[in-house]
């Protein structure tokens, strides 16, 4: 079964070593898993992966840490990697106050899940050096009906040059099959479009771009000096949260001369994105429906499912990238705000919401 593959490239102690950023729901623990799993059954390496998340909540920062080394060598490390052979990035909304690149040097391949090109992101990621491999892994996840995760899998073992796509697909036969044998010919597409349909390029360190060196993240509060009482600072649902980058690809759009005014869509709205005003209607005093914060929006469309009128649909977000109806929160009084990168997700995994049944193995 195992391929006994040799490493190209390993650091000072004899590690290839991979670092997934994401954010929670778009499956990079379970893609780390099966990395580590990959690497120990399928390529004949030694192998470790574990991964680093907070409260499991969709939309929270994860990462994922793979190490694989020769049979001949221990792996005798289990800190976080800080200099990755490959980079994988599961959402390029997270290339904001997280430093999702920190440790990248020329030697790095980034694999980054995108609809933009390598140089586009490379000013966006404000990236000193090393090689971009771009897949617009949502838009093909979206089509075949699986995960993001799966077609990240496919784009790394891409940028890898070293990792058979024939031992990537029998590991999600094996695994992924087995649990969802129902989605294992849509992964298996998700997997084989993310190896093929990447788009890279290298680029020579830039002395515009500073280089990101890597850090433990440190909280400002601890056990020392956090308020007395228990106070949780970054709580799920709160107005310093842009929740936009928790959208998996659709969104609600508001079709406002259908809306009777009905408060439906506020009242199973998890966030609260709409904003109600009073006005008139049909002759009459009346608090009105005036859009959506779609800063504050997952995408969860629980709001189209409950709406009477038709006056809420589902929409694709790349086709409005400037939605009409987008309100300010009315209790955001502030001219900016400070958002936060991420923020909770709202997927329900349940037939009484989404028409598409919803299940750990993508989209049915």
């Amino acid at each position: 079964m195992s391929e006994n593959i040799k490493l190209p490239v390993s650091n000072e102690y004899g590690y290839y070593e991979i670092r997934l950023e994401s954010i929670g729901g778009l499956g990079a623990n379970l893609c780390g898993k099966m990395l580590g799993e990959l690497g120990a059954v399928y390529l004949g390496l030694n192998s470790a992966s574990f991964s680093s998340y907070g409260s499991e909540k969709r939309g929270s920062p994860v990462k994922a840490f793979i190490r694989w080394c020769e049979v001949s060598r221990d792996i005798q490390i289990n800190s976080p990697v800080e200099t990755p052979h490959i980079l994988g990035l599961f959402h390029e909304a997270m290339a904001g106050k997280l430093p999702v690149t920190a440790g990248v040097t020329e030697e790095t391949k980034i694999v980054i899940n995108t609809d933009a090109s390598p140089e586009e992101i490379r000013e966006k990621l404000k990236l000193y050096a090393g090689e971009i491999y771009c897949i617009d892994a949502l838009k093909i996840a979206m089509e075949s009906k699986t995960r993001v995760n799966m077609v990240m899998l496919g784009a790394i073992a891409q940028a890898s040059g070293f990792i058979p796509l024939d031992s990537v697909l029998r590991l999600t036969e094996e695994t992924i099959g087995r649990k969802y044998p129902q989605m294992l010919d849509k992964n298996l597409e998700g997997i084989r479009r993310g190896y093929n349909e990447t788009v890279s390029r290298f680029f020579e360190p830039d002395e515009q771009y500073e280089k990101v060196e890597y850090e433990e993240p440190q909280n400002k509060w601890g056990y020392a000096n956090a308020p007395i009482g228990g106070v949780n600072t970054r709580f799920g649902s709160t107005v310093s949260n842009d929740l936009s980058a928790s959208r998996e690809g659709y969104m609600p759009l508001f079709l406002q001369d259908k809306c009777i005014n009905c408060g439906l869509c506020d009242s199973t709205c998890p966030d609260m994105v709409f904003q109600f005003k009073p006005g008139e209607y049909k002759g009459r005093q009346a608090m009105v429906n005036t859009g959506l914060d779609y800063h504050h929006c997952k995408g969860c469309l629980r709001c189209v499912a409950v709406c009477p009128t038709g006056a809420l649909v589902d929409g694709i977000e790349r086709e409005h990238p400037n939605p009409q109806w987008f309100v300010r929160n009315k209790d955001l009084i502030v001219d900016k705000l400070e958002f936060e990168d991420t923020g909770a997700n709202g997927w329900v995994t349940s037939e009484s919401y989404l028409t598409e049944k919803r299940v750990d193995g993508g989209l049915m």
